[in-house]
C-alpha cells in the first residue's frame, strides 16, 4: 500500500432519505496512521459515516475509499482491511466468548492455531480470560463491550471504526481500551472514531472533525479547536473583602463577592496567561487559591454547534 495513500477519504460524500439530506461531506481525508474523532449532536450525520466507510449503507452521491479501495465498488477488498465497532454489540449470545472470538478468527480466514492463539491473545488482554467459556448473557455490560472490541481487533485490521466504542465501560475498562487504540496507532493503524465522551476525543485524537446537520463545521486538533473558543481565564480567590475589590478595581475585572474571587479573561496562550499573572503580582496579598481554566472540547462542541452532545441514534440500512 502506497504510504501516500489516505486511510480513509470521503469526497463529495452525500447520503439522503427521501428529501432530507443526513450527510453532505465536502472533502474528508484521514491518514494512515491517523486518529481522527467525529463529535456532533444527535443525528449530526457521525453513525451515518460511519456505516457508509465501512461498507454497510451506500451513499446517494460521492466517493468513500479506504486505503484507495472504494466502499461501493470494492467492498469486499474495503471489508478484508477493516474491523468495525458499532453503538450496538454485536456477540452472539448463543456462543461462549471464547467461541465468539473463534468464529470471528474463521471468518478472517485465519489458520486454526493462529486464531486460537489470537483469540487467548485478546481475552488476556480484555481481561476476559476467567469469564471466556461462559455465554455473554451472564456478562455486565462492560464486559460484553470489551468482548464486542476484542471480536474488531482479531484479524489485525489496518483501518477501524469505533463507533462510540466505550459506551458503558467503568473508568478502568475505558483506560484500558484507551490504551490498546493508542497501541494501535503505534503500529501506524488508522482509526475513525465517534465519541459522546468528550475527554476521549482528547485524549486519543489527531484531530477532531465537528458534524452538525451533516455537514462539516470544523476540523482540527483538539488544541486548535479550543483556542478558537473565547472563555480561558485565571480565577483568583481572596481571604477578604478588600483586596479583592482593590484588585478588582485595578484590574478592571467583575468580582464575585459572593465567593470572594476574581476573573481574569485570558486567551489561552502562554503569554497571556502571564500578563494576567503580571497585572495581579501588586495585588497578590490576600490571594488563596488561582485556577487557569482554558476552553475544554465541550466548550468548543457548544460554541460551534449551539447543541450539547448527546447520544446519537443509528439508521441503519444494509446493502442489496
Amino acid at each position: 500500500m502506497n504510504a501516500g495513500t489516505p486511510g480513509i477519504e470521503a469526497v463529495g460524500l452525500t447520503r439522503r432519505y427521501g428529501d432530507a439530506t443526513v450527510l453532505d461531506i465536502e472533502n474528508l481525508q484521514v491518514s494512515q496512521g491517523e486518529a481522527v474523532a467525529l463529535l456532533g449532536p444527535n443525528g449530526a450525520g457521525k453513525t451515518t459515516m460511519v456505516n457508509i466507510l465501512s461498507t454497510l449503507i451506500r451513499p446517494t452521491t460521492g466517493t468513500g475509499r479506504v486505503l484507495g479501495h472504494d466502499v461501493v465498488h470494492e467492498a469486499d477488498a474495503v471489508r478484508g482491511l477493516i474491523g468495525v465497532t458499532g453503538q450496538f454489540s454485536a456477540v452472539d449470545d448463543l456462543l461462549t466468548g471464547r467461541e465468539n472470538l473463534a468464529l470471528m478468527a474463521d471468518l478472517h480466514h485465519l489458520p486454526g492455531p493462529l486464531g486460537r492463539s489470537r483469540a487467548d491473545e485478546l481475552l488476556e488482554t480484555f481481561e476476559l480470560v476467567e469469564a471466556a467459556d461462559r455465554v455473554p448473557t451472564t456478562y455486565s455490560g462492560g464486559m460484553r463491550r470489551r468482548l464486542d472490541l476484542a471480536m474488531t481487533l482479531i484479524g489485525r485490521p489496518k483501518v477501524i471504526f469505533l463507533d462510540e466504542p466505550t459506551t458503558g465501560l467503568d473508568p478502568r475498562s475505558r483506560r484500558t481500551v484507551w490504551e490498546i487504540v493508542r497501541e494501535h496507532l503505534r503500529q501506524g493503524v488508522t482509526i475513525l472514531l465517534t465519541t459522546q465522551y468528550l475527554p476521549e476525543a482528547d485524549e486519543l485524537a489527531d484531530r477532531v472533525v465537528v458534524l452538525d446537520a451533516g455537514r462539516i463545521v470544523a476540523d482540527g486538533t483538539p488544541d486548535a479547536l479550543k483556542r478558537q473558543v473565547p472563555g480561558g481565564h485565571v480565577r483568583v480567590t481572596f481571604d477578604s473583602d478588600e483586596p479583592l475589590a482593590a484588585a478588582a478595581t485595578a484590574l478592571g475585572s467583575q468580582a464575585d463577592t459572593e465567593h470572594r474571587a476574581l476573573t481574569i479573561p485570558i486567551d489561552g496562550s502562554v503569554a497571556s496567561l502571564r500578563g494576567a499573572l503580571d497585572r495581579l503580582t501588586p495585588h497578590e496579598s490576600g490571594v488563596t487559591d488561582i485556577t487557569v481554566h482554558r476552553p475544554d472540547l465541550d466548550d468548543v462542541f457548544l460554541a460551534l454547534t449551539g447543541h450539547a452532545a448527546a447520544p446519537s441514534t443509528t439508521t441503519t440500512e444494509a446493502l442489496p
